[in-house]
């Protein structure tokens, strides 16, 4: 038994090691600068196959290889990944903003699903579910214990079956049961409303494959509604990024013709570039330029951009690039820090590869990367503070993250310190009986919503209540260390 176990194993590591040797033919055959490394493709195969002959159960060879790749990719830093046919298919489905389900944005309140807003003609939408409504309860399974995702992958599934939904409406101390039969949902990247005559608030969730189109008509509605806007603020908050064409045609609607926006370095030829306010650098081949739309008067009025820690890579370069050419004031807390660029390749029909290929720079040359961008005004989360600031993780908080190319790095002690305080006070007085829950923060746009607050009344020329707490967290030293 042990020498046909070997033999398998030895005959699995031939083969193994001969494809990787071919490998090594055609990289030197395509004129590679350097040798694949022999010796270590070699100890890889004899894993294999070890793995193969010897691990307790038989395991899938294909698995096998797809960890392998995962564990390379993993390995360079937190925004590399191998995807598999699963990850790239939901991958694909997040930048084109459409998935089957029941079209309701949500978060989280009291351990239930609580609905911040259904989208405009989906089935929530059609079914009268309002802002506020908590979800208790998804087909037979109770909300409460369910992590946010895993609420939202049983709302998901196949077009055109039912799903259940008992909602608690607190505004009428009502309980009620809604069926939704689930289908293709465009996502709204993009909201927008006139707070008060002359004032109009803008919140850009997500950079997608629509949000340039859906920014666009949203403009258009808010100044047929107001043709005199007097300031406008633009809401980039917990926006996580996204496509950067998207990015540098947000900053192009309020920036001079020709205004850099962003630019990028990299290892290779197609990494060094600069994007400028003008159509080629955003516009797709054969699309129309929906920014034509748009009122010259957008070019000028008041703006002011909120952020906060959420605020990463495409939502960066938009704050960074109207910062850096004067067009607006940014308020809040200073950004993510998420500077890096990633090229999607794609291996085969199914698979592919996210890889970091180059870093951002703002229009003055500075690195997003591990720092983001500072607030021209900082601005508390609540008129009583930051509750939750200080847990709140950061780019250069993560493993293996990259530096930013223009400083020797150093960690924030007192960062680490203050969040390991607060995380340690939040246990303590959730740990007590009679603690009530944290109250959760205003929804954006809401009348509660303390920084929109601080940023109307920068455009009404206002007195602003300024963080008195936070200070510029420099992630990055501005000198290199020997």
């Amino acid at each position: 038994m042990d020498s046909k176990l070997k033999v398998s194993g030895w005959i699995a590591l031939g083969v193994l090691a001969g494809a990787l040797a071919t490998i090594q033919l055609q990289a030197i055959a395509r004129g590679s600068v350097a040798q694949l490394p022999l010796e270590e493709l070699q100890q890889l195969a004899a894993v294999f196959g070890m793995v193969k002959s010897d691990y307790v159960e038989q395991v899938d060879e294909k698995k096998l290889i797809n960890d392998a790749i995962a564990g390379m990719v993993a390995g360079l830093d937190p925004h590399s990944q191998y995807f598999d046919k699963k990850s790239f298919k939901e991958f694909r489905e997040g930048t084109s903003g459409k998935f089957v389900g029941l079209g309701i944005e949500v978060g989280m309140e009291d351990g239930l699903v609580k609905v911040v807003s259904p989208i405009e003609g989906s089935p929530a939408f059609r079914a009268g579910l309002k802002s506020g409504d908590l979800i208790t309860k998804i087909d037979d399974t109770f909300v409460k214990g369910l992590t946010l995702d895993q609420a939202v992958k049983k709302m998901r599934g196949e077009p055109n079956t039912k799903v259940t939904l008992n909602v608690y409406r607190k505004a009428e101390t009502r309980s009620f049961p809604v069926t939704l039969v689930r289908e293709e949902i465009r996502q709204q990247s993009v909201r927008a409303k006139l707070i008060e005559p002359g004032y109009a608030w803008v919140r850009v969730s997500i950079f997608q494959d629509r949000t340039v189109e859906d920014f666009a008509r949203k403009l258009e509605e808010l100044y047929k509604q107001d043709p005199n806007l007097k300031g406008i603020v633009l809401d980039l908050r917990n926006d996580p990024g996204g496509l950067l064409e998207g990015a540098v045609a947000i900053s192009t609607a309020f920036l001079p013709a020709d205004a850099t926006v962003v630019s990028t370095n990299g290892q290779i030829a197609d990494s060094k570039a600069v994007f400028k306010a003008t159509p080629e650098f955003y516009m797709r081949r054969g699309g129309s330029d929906p920014l034509k739309r748009l009122p010259e008067a957008l070019k000028k009025v008041p703006l002011v951009v909120l952020v906060n820690e959420g605020s990463a890579s495409a939502s960066e370069i938009v704050a960074g690039a109207l910062q850096d050419n004067k067009r607006a004031v940014v308020m809040g807390a200073q950004t993510f820090g998420k500077g890096s660029v990633q090229t999607v390749r794609q291996l085969s029909p199914e698979t592919a590869l996210k890889i970091t290929t180059a870093r951002y720079y703002t229009p003055s040359g500075k690195s997003i990367q591990a720092k983001g961008i500072v607030p021209d005004v900082m601005v508390d989360e609540t008129a009583e503070g930051n509750r939750y600031a200080a847990l709140l993780m950061r780019e250069a908080d993560l493993d293996k993250h990259i530096a930013s190319g223009q400083g020797a790095e150093q960690k924030d002690a007192a960062r680490e310190k203050a969040r390991e305080e607060a995380r340690k006070k939040l246990e303590e007085e959730l740990a007590k009986k009679s603690a009530t829950p944290p109250k959760p923060l205003p929804e954006f746009g809401s009348a509660e919503d303390f920084p929109l607050a601080q940023a109307l009344n920068r455009l009404k020329g206002q007195p602003v209540m300024v963080s008195k707490t936070m200070v510029e967290r420099k992630a990055e030293s501005d000198t290199e260390t020997n």
